[in-house]
């Protein structure tokens, strides 16, 4: 028995080993070909001809006579230059990483989407369906209706931004400039103006000759502020019709004696009644789209 017990530990001790083994060997060569593509980011690769003038007589006849046998003769050459004096390729590719990974943060604090989601769980909440309709469905819907709202705003930062840097007449920084005004005057448009005040005086700003002049680290939180508020508005509006369902759901079962029935599960159904018959998605999308200015 305790020579079984030793082999099985050995097996046992073996077989972890091998795996060990395997998942180092998987690490280094995921590691190894993220850090060639990487470093070939930057590179250009031309195919050319090999150049029979530099060599000796003796090395182009050993050259024709291995022509004779491979099909094609292959050079590489890596050309670093950048003709026009932008970022090297592994940079733009490490600034657009950057982009890629703070568009959601983008998405929330500097479009329509804060209200739209903040609303529809107010909606959801007050119905007092719990899961219904999940939260995948909410913020799908709510990504396609600030698609929707967005889209001018979108369309200008194509043509004012991406289109003059993609050819060449604005250099990085003006591009990212021109991309940026768009978005700030959506929200100009949708800000209060007691919020920018709030701000400015936080970030010690006395005077703003124009409303341009506010600076983008004031804007942001300033339209954020606003965002909530408006939207906290906008769910208490939502609730006064549920809410007074729920009072007299739960008067009705305490005048007939039905005090452990839980009232919120006969309130619900006429919740979804009232708000099937009176339409409530299309009222709801349609004042939230309208409540924006874009």
């Amino acid at each position: 028995m305790k020579k079984q017990k030793k082999i099985d530990r050995n097996n046992f001790k073996f077989n972890l080993c091998r795996i060990v083994e395997r998942i180092h060997i998987k690490k280094f060569i995921i590691a190894y070909i993220i850090i060639f593509s990487v470093l070939c980011m930057g590179y250009t690769v031309h195919a050319t001809g090999t150049d029979a003038d530099v060599l000796s007589n003796e090395e182009t006849e050993n050259l024709t006579n291995i022509e004779h046998d491979v099909p094609f003769t292959l050079g590489v050459t890596v050309d670093t230059s950048n003709d026009q004096g932008n970022l090297a390729g592994t940079l733009q590719m490490l600034l657009v990483i950057s982009v890629i990974s703070i568009a959601p943060s983008i998405v929330v604090m500097m479009t329509s989407f804060t209200r739209i989601i903040i609303v529809f769980h107010f909606l959801r909440t007050a119905l007092g369906t719990q899961s219904s309709p999940p939260n995948n469905v909410l913020i799908g819907l709510a990504l396609f209706l600030t698609l929707f709202i967005m889209t001018p705003t979108m369309n200008r930062i194509k043509t004012e931004g991406l289109d003059p840097l993609s050819k060449g007449e604005l250099t990085q920084e003006e591009g990212l400039k021109a991309c940026m005004e768009p978005l700030r005057d959506f929200m100009f448009d949708n800000v209060d103006a007691k919020d920018v005040n709030f701000f400015l005086d936080m970030a010690k700003i006395d005077e703003v000759e124009e409303i341009h002049d506010v600076p983008s680290s004031v804007l942001i939180p300033a339209f954020m502020m606003g965002e909530l508020r408006k939207a906290f508005i906008i769910g208490f509006m939502i609730y006064i019709p549920f809410i007074i369902i729920d009072m007299v759901v739960a008067s009705t079962l305490m005048a007939m004696g039905m005090m452990m029935l839980p009232p919120t599960t006969i309130s619900m159904p006429f919740k979804i009644l009232l708000f099937v018959m009176a339409d409530g998605w299309n009222l709801i999308i349609g004042e939230l789209v309208k409540s924006f200015n874009y």
